[in-house]
Order: C-alpha cells, then structure tokens, then sequence
C-alpha cells in the first residue's frame, strides 16, 4: 500500500464525520434563522397553559391561552403527558423544545429509511443508515412543515415518529402498536392507522388462517389506546366527559376552515365555496377520497409493501381531516424519501418496474420546500374567503401534491393488474422475500 494512501479503517469514518458536521451546521443555521424570524413558538406555550391549568385543578377546556385566546383541542392525556413543561422556565422550555424537535428530525429521517429501505437496519449497513440520515435531516429540516413545526414548537414530529417506531420493529415484536395508541391518544388522527393495520390484518389472517404482525401490532395499539384512554376516565372524569361528548365535535375551536393553514380537503373546499362551513360537500369528498386512498393502502400491505401503505394511510388521514393545518404535513419527509428510493431502483431487479421520474420527485420536494401557500394574504381579517383562482391553487398545494400522488398510484396499480400486463404471478405471504412481489411493490 502506498504511504500516502489512508488505510480503510482510517478513511471508513470519514464520510459520517462529513455527514455529522453537515448536520449540525445545518441544524445551527436553523436555529439562527428561526431566532433571527423572532419566533414566538405559540403551540408549545399552549401546552404549558394546559399543564398548568391540570394541576392548578382548573378547567382544562375553558382555558384560553397566549395573545391569540387559544384553547385546547387534544384529549386529556395529553395534558398529562406535558407536565413535565411545567418544570422549567419558559425560555429554557422554549430551548429544550427546538433541540427536542431537532433530535426528532433526524428519527423521523432514520426511521423513514429504515421503513422503506429495511436492509440499512442490518449491523452490517448501520454507519450507511446514518450517514444517510444526517444529510437527509440537513435538508428536510428547511421545509416548510418542519420549519412551521418548530416554529409552533409542535407536536407533529413526535406523532409521526412514535408510528413510525412501530413499523420498523422486528417481526413478532410484542411492543408494536404501543407509539401508535399512545398518539392516538394524544391526537385522534393516528387513528387511521389502526384501520390500516386491522384491514390488512384481517385479510391476511383470511388467507393465511393464522395471526399475523398486521393483526398483532393493530391489537396492542388498540390495547394502548383504550388503556390510557380509560386510565383518564379514571383520574380525570369530569375533563373526559367534556371532550369525549362536546369538545370533540367541535371543530371550530380549532379554528376557521378556510385559513390557508388549513391544508386538508375541508380547507380546499371552504375556500373554493367562499364559506367557513363546507359541511356535506367535504363529508362526501372525505369519505369518496379516503376509501379509494385506504383501499389503495390496504392493498399494498397485503402484498407486503409497507413503506406505501404507511405513506398512503398517513397522507389520507391529512386530507380527511376537519383541520389538518401545513405543520401537520411533515409525512413529506418519509413520502420524499420513498419517492427517492423507487426512482433510483434499479431497472435490473424486476422486468416490469414502472419508476417514478426524477421529476416527480424534485416537484414533490418543491411543492413541500416552496412556502407556496404563504403566497396569498392571510391576516385575522380573514381575506381567504375572497380568494381568486389562482390563490386557490397556491393555497392548496398540499392537496394537490396528495392528490396527484394517489393518481399516480393508481395508475400504477390499475396498469399492473392489466391481464396484458401481469402475466403470472405469486402472492407472497407475509415476510417471504418473493421477486415477484418487488416487481410490484416497488412500483
């Protein structure tokens, strides 16, 4: 070996320290911009309120906190479960909140790989996985949904990755299932996750005549969830009976369904109608758009694609929302990925892979990076009641990214089950490595 050439073992680190100092460059220029944008981390100081409020024994849902006379919305776990905000000075809690959150970026980049790459998981591949993940969190970190997230100092990035923990465990793992009936907990929308598990569950249990991981993740977060939810019944009655019989049915408390936040079908819809109050018109659209998209979910765990069942389920659950404002959206990062990972496949692995297109990917990512929505006025004098055609469109970015991506997956599915096009094949039983089922799944 040459002297001025470095041994492996030497240069094998290399690429991880790289990855590592780009990270926290990253990270830190994050952190300057959003002090420099004078952040007021508005959400995070709502839950403190709701803290507080718990344990002064005062009203949880009569509270009103910070300038903007917010109230809470979640169940009352979730007052329970930020006590521990009540602990420490508000500058110190603001601080603690943004690295908290940053942390959480890069798990919810590592456990994205993780779901739709499997292999990088093996001991062998480890110091790739990371390396790959502290460069993906360096950008992600500046799209708009994570940028909002930490902004509000929100939730969402805790919810996503406490589900995502429960779909990269090991096969037969008795904790799968908890991360998602404690967010359910939390905030009901992880719910649909539990419908995903339960209907792929089934029809595998069907076939198969046995249990399954589907089946078995979908009763220990169904568990979870009725645990804890019982468990507040108990120590907080009078709370519990509040929301479980009024405050969960209103949806205004949340806040107007028009605001060009709101980037769920209920928004597109008030806007587009010029009203705050959409009512049957995005009933029908929910329920016509989230059972064709869980359809489309269900058939892709069955056949053992999980990265887009979870991706399919997660995106559906934002769209049917009464309110699922722009923060919420941070299900781009695994969506992004996945988008990646299925354009860069290799043509050799199955005869008949239909790859999505560099493009698709990089419109994707722009839709999610570009603040579009932002574009329009938006003030308390509620101006998205007045919006043009092309406001609408800006301000409906989200929507119309979920959209085209469940069209294009269709498309996919309907052109694959074209008897010209299928020709013969296996239906793999869950966790059997089959080619046939990669020429499918990675569509």
């Amino acid at each position: 070996m040459s002297p001025s050439a470095p041994s492996p073992s030497r240069a094998r680190p290399w690429p991880l320290v790289a990855a590592a100092a780009a990270c926290l460059i990253s990270f830190a220029a994050f952190w300057v911009a959003q002090r420099v944008a004078h952040v007021n981390m508005l959400d995070v100081m709502v839950y403190r309120a709701e803290a507080e409020t718990l344990r002064a024994g005062g009203d949880l849902y009569a509270m009103r906190a910070t300038s903007a006379n917010l109230a809470m919305t979640y169940p009352p776990f979730a007052a329970v479960l930020f006590l521990p905000l009540t602990l420490v000075g508000v500058p110190l809690m603001r601080t603690l909140s943004t690295a908290g959150n940053l942390l959480l970026v890069v798990a919810l980049v590592r456990l994205s790989l993780q779901l739709v790459r499997p292999a990088l998981a093996s001991p062998a591949r480890r110091a790739d996985l990371w390396r790959t993940t502290l460069w993906v969190a360096a950008v992600v970190v500046w799209c708009e949904p994570v940028w909002t997230t930490l902004r509000y100092g929100q939730i969402n990035l805790l919810v996503a990755v406490a589900v995502l923990w429960d779909f990269t465990r090991r096969e037969k793992s008795r904790w799968a299932g908890l991360g998602i009936g404690l967010a359910t907990a939390v905030k009901l929308t992880p719910g649909l996750f539990v419908v995903l598990l339960l209907a792929a569950g089934v029809l595998l249990w069907r076939r198969d005549r046995g249990m399954n991981q589907w089946l078995r993740t979908a009763l220990t977060a169904t568990g979870a969830f009725l645990v804890t939810t019982l468990a507040m019944v108990v120590a907080l009655p009078a709370e519990s009976r509040t929301f479980w019989t009024r405050t969960l049915f209103e949806t205004g408390r949340v806040g107007h369904a028009e605001e060009t936040a709101n980037q769920s079908l209920s928004g597109v819809l008030a806007r587009l109608m010029h009203t705050d109050a959409p009512g049957l018109w995005w009933l029908a659209a929910a329920v016509l758009l989230g059972g064709a998209a869980m359809a489309l979910a269900v058939r892709a765990a069955v056949l053992g694609d999980k990265a887009v069942a979870v991706v399919v389920t997660a995106f559906t659950a934002l769209m049917v929302s009464p309110i699922s404002w722009s923060h919420h959206w941070v299900w781009c990062v695994p969506l992004l990925i996945l988008l990646y990972d299925r354009a860069t496949l290799p043509l050799g692995l199955a005869e008949r892979v239909v790859r999505p297109a560099w493009q698709v990917t990089g419109a994707v990512a722009l839709a999610f990076a570009s603040f579009a929505l932002w574009w329009v006025p938006h003030d308390p004098g509620r101006p998205e009641l007045d919006q043009n055609a092309g406001q609408m469109l800006l301000s409906a970015v989200y929507p119309l990214t979920a959209t085209a991506v469940f069209a294009g997956y269709a498309l996919v599915v309907w052109r694959t089950r074209r008897p010209e096009a299928a020709g013969p094949r296996t239906v793999p039983r869950q966790g059997t490595v089959v080619r046939e089922r990669q020429a499918v799944a990675k569509e």
